[in-house]
């Protein structure tokens, strides 16, 4: 299926595969885009199997990151994600290990109630000044679901083999774990 034909369509429950090598159905998920300024581009995947779509600058002037700067980046899109989905906004893997952009809290979480404008924390922890332009795919979403704990306070916790270890207390090797990572 070509990146813009109908691969956002669906129903809010998760659909049918579309083909038996197809892993995942399909949810809909509503796209508002900007009516003022630059219009953005509409969202895509960019392959048959991607798990996220590209999601774009919507700028008016170009945006020059320098070396440890972050700047919100806004994308023009508002989404209506169904209820028990949620989207996760992630880096795009070549934007990072070309020029040391990411996403800052990755993954952003996008609500499933939120109809503001999706806009990216993008910074560059590379070494070289990065200009960000109008329609510059900057970041990926991925719409995944979501499940609310049931939150319970107790007395005490069950033991585990691994109890309080944390921050690399199981190593960074095989046969480690003896927490000196």
């Amino acid at each position: 299926m070509a990146p813009h034909q109908g691969m956002m369509q669906g129903t809010p429950e998760v659909a049918s595969p579309a083909s038996s090598d197809c892993n995942a159905g399909s949810v809909r998920v509503e796209v508002l885009r900007g009516s003022t300024g630059p219009r953005p581009g509409m969202p895509c995947y960019m392959s048959e199997h991607a798990s996220g779509f590209d999601l774009e600058a919507c700028l008016t002037q170009d945006v020059q990151l320098a070396p440890g700067e972050r700047a919100l980046v806004p994308t023009g899109l508002r989404l209506a994600i169904p209820r028990g989905f949620e989207g996760q906004v992630r880096p795009r893997s070549g934007l990072a290990a070309r020029h040391g952009v990411t996403v800052l809290n990755a993954p952003g979480t996008i609500d499933s109630d939120y109809r503001g404008e999706v806009c990216v924390i993008l910074i560059n922890l590379g070494s070289e000044l990065y200009t960000i332009s109008h329609g510059d795919r900057v970041a990926q979403l991925v719409i995944a679901p979501t499940i609310r704990a049931e939150l319970v306070e107790v007395e005490s916790l069950d033991t585990t083999g691994r109890g309080e270890g944390g921050f690399g207390s199981t190593g960074v090797s095989t046969g480690e774990g003896s927490g000196n990572a």
